[in-house]
């Protein structure tokens, strides 16, 4: 390894996790995850905290010459707040932050045009021309939007199961299995911080049920919506779709059931975009 090549730290920090990799000329050097970092939610002085307590320590030794950190929730309006963070533990000038949805764009497209969209907790996409975001529509969040991700499903899936919409007995067993009851699950998404992220939780119990046929519609209606509502508005007639993301991964041979179904080419499934951060900084 080249020890006097400078250290490039990519974030990639969803609702959930954040996924960070320290590389120097191409080679990973190291690779480790901690909590969601999201400036929707969060402070400024919450994500320096964050970052100050479990990502310093990490680094305090060998700190990073450029960091470029992806995020969902890091809008134009919120990245300076997200800059700010980071320089409180890492005094440097080569910070870049960026949004998920370009994080997406740089791994699954790279320097090419096409579709690049997000399935994980939240969902997002956009058409990217191989430099730029051409034409995105607002994802919206879970409650007005978020087609197709994790915490729509878990939306669903709730309100399939509390209000009696699934096959006999998986109602008490979704309660069973969380541990949750109809009041847990309203303070859990009405009153608590994070709900999207409860939702997103319960997706594995989509998963190992998915031979059902209730839970089977929630899944193929919401990438249906997702379909029909997002990816159908750009030119998906000459650009192949890909997707990064946990739901696209682990649901990808209904992801590409739905697609075919809408004559939509599928390129690319991803579960992590980081892979791709790594080859675009080499």
């Amino acid at each position: 390894m080249d020890h006097t090549a400078a250290t490039i730290l990519i974030a990639d920090s969803g609702a959930t996790k954040t996924d960070w990799c320290l590389t120097s000329g191409g080679e990973i050097i190291d690779r480790f995850s901690g909590k969601g970092i999201s400036p929707v939610y969060q402070t400024e002085q919450e994500i320096a905290d964050e970052i100050r307590q479990h990502l310093y320590p990490l680094l305090k030794e060998r700190p990073p010459h450029a960091i470029h950190f992806y995020g969902s929730g890091c809008i134009p309006e919120k990245t300076a707040l997200v800059r700010n963070a980071i320089h409180h533990s890492f005094p440097i000038d080569s910070i870049n932050v960026y949004s998920d949805l370009i994080a997406a764009a740089h791994s699954l497209c790279g320097h090419d045009a096409g579709i690049a969209c997000i399935m994980g907790t939240g969902s997002n996409s956009c058409e990217w021309s191989g430099s730029e975001i051409i034409y995105q529509v607002p994802p919206l969040g879970f409650i007005l939007g978020d087609e197709g991700s994790g915490a729509a499903l878990g939306r669903q899936l709730v309100g399939d199961a509390l209000k009696n919409r699934l096959t006999l007995g998986l109602r008490e067993k979704l309660l069973e299995e969380y541990n949750l009851t109809p009041a847990l699950i309203i303070e859990r998404v009405y009153r608590q911080p994070f709900p999207s992220r409860f939702l997103a939780t319960l997706a594995p119990f989509l998963l190992s049920h998915i031979d059902d046929k209730s839970i089977r519609k929630i899944v193929t209606g919401e990438f249906s919506a997702f379909f029909d509502r997002n990816v159908m508005q750009y030119n998906y007639q000459k650009n192949s779709v890909h997707f990064a993301g946990s739901i696209a991964w682990y649901f990808s041979d209904i992801l590409k059931e739905v697609a075919a179904e809408k004559e939509i080419a599928i390129g690319k499934i991803i579960q992590s975009p980081m892979d791709g951060l790594i080859e675009f900084y080499q």
